[in-house]
């Protein structure tokens, strides 16, 4: 199969994924009837607002959210499998094996009381029947793929005994030792100072070329996207409002969100001083979502009819939709 067959073939396919937490006073509905599809080998990013839905959409890939507390509706599909699905064995076996995550604080997802490199070693273990010292050279040999000085000597450190930036190399070691098809980052360089970032990001780049690696990175940072995407779809208020490829989203997008985002970063086109443009208001209530479109309250070319239903998915192109009444409005390039 040459690589050009292989991005064409979709590996992850999210259809009407929905997801509402029960435990409090009113449910919340996180996630609003998300669709996206991930080809073999391709960057996917999530972006928006903290609280759009990005984390809580990741998370559900991986069934991470409690049972008893939450609601999960729709499909998710990686690799033809539906992991909504899935029986808690299968379910055990998939995590790790076949999709593995980063997380965005590795301090708090490590393991305080066991060394890296046994947490590395208990991974390999857990999924494939090689011994224990086969396991502590795949260990070594992925804290040299990521480019952690002395790796020898820190495979036996803990966790709070590496800084952050050599934490999270230890994290994207962590979620690649089963050799996973598919990789969900959940801003993994938020808690870096940006010097770092630019590593990690270049770091994660590199291997996924390298690995033939399906990801979605989760990240409130355009800037971040632009270095790693091939795609951008953008949330707002738990359901996708537009996506499309990185260049396609960058020149000339057309939801009234994604533009404000845009319009709201600083850039090389920006004079030095200029007063940066911000999004009015604040998003939604997610236990009390509007009849409408949740953007309309903050939209500067909203009407009445855009508070009274939700509007559908249009498709712009082959490869570029939004969910917008006003796409009319939206034609200039911002």
């Amino acid at each position: 199969m040459s690589s050009t067959e292989i991005i064409q073939e979709t590996y992850v396919d999210i259809r009407d994924l929905t997801v509402t937490f029960t435990g409090g006073r009113k449910p919340v509905k996180a996630v609003s009837g998300v669709n996206l599809k991930v080809k073999r080998g391709e960057v996917v990013a999530l972006i928006g607002e903290s609280g759009s839905g990005k984390s809580v959409t990741l998370r559900s890939i991986l069934r991470l959210h409690n049972p008893t507390r939450s609601q999960i509706g729709g499909q998710v599909l990686v690799g033809g499998e539906d992991v909504v699905a899935m029986s808690e064995s299968k379910l055990s076996d998939f995590r790790g094996k076949v999709a593995s995550m980063i997380f965005q604080e590795p301090l708090l997802a490590l393991d305080p009381v066991y060394t890296v490199g046994e947490q590395i070693i208990e991974a390999v273990l857990r999924h494939e029947n090689i011994s224990k010292a086969e396991a502590r050279q795949r260990a070594l040999s992925l804290f040299e793929r990521v480019r952690i000085p002395s790796p020898e000597r820190r495979l036996d450190a803990y966790p709070h005994e590496m800084s952050g930036g050599m934490r999270q190399r230890a994290m994207i070691s962590l979620a690649l030792a089963s050799h996973p098809q598919l990789l969900l980052a959940d801003e993994p360089t938020t808690a870096l100072d940006a010097t770092v970032q630019i590593q990690i990001l270049l770091l994660l780049r590199e291997l996924q070329r390298e690995l033939g690696l399906s990801v979605i990175f989760v990240t409130h940072d355009l800037g971040a996207a632009v270095e790693v995407a091939d795609r951008i779809a953008v949330m707002y208020a738990g359901r996708i409002v537009e996506q499309g490829t990185t260049r396609t989203l960058l020149r000339a997008p057309r939801h009234p969100y994604t533009r404000a985002l845009l319009k709201s970063l600083a850039h090389g086109s920006v004079a030095k001083g200029t007063r940066l443009e911000t999004i009015p208001g604040s998003p939604p209530d997610l236990s009390n979502l509007p009849a409408g479109c949740s953007f309309a309250d903050r939209c500067s070319l909203a009407q009445d009819g855009c508070r009274v239903s939700v509007p559908e998915i249009t498709e712009i192109s082959p490869d570029h939709s939004a969910r917008c009444f006003r796409l009319d409005q939206t034609l200039t390039s911002i």
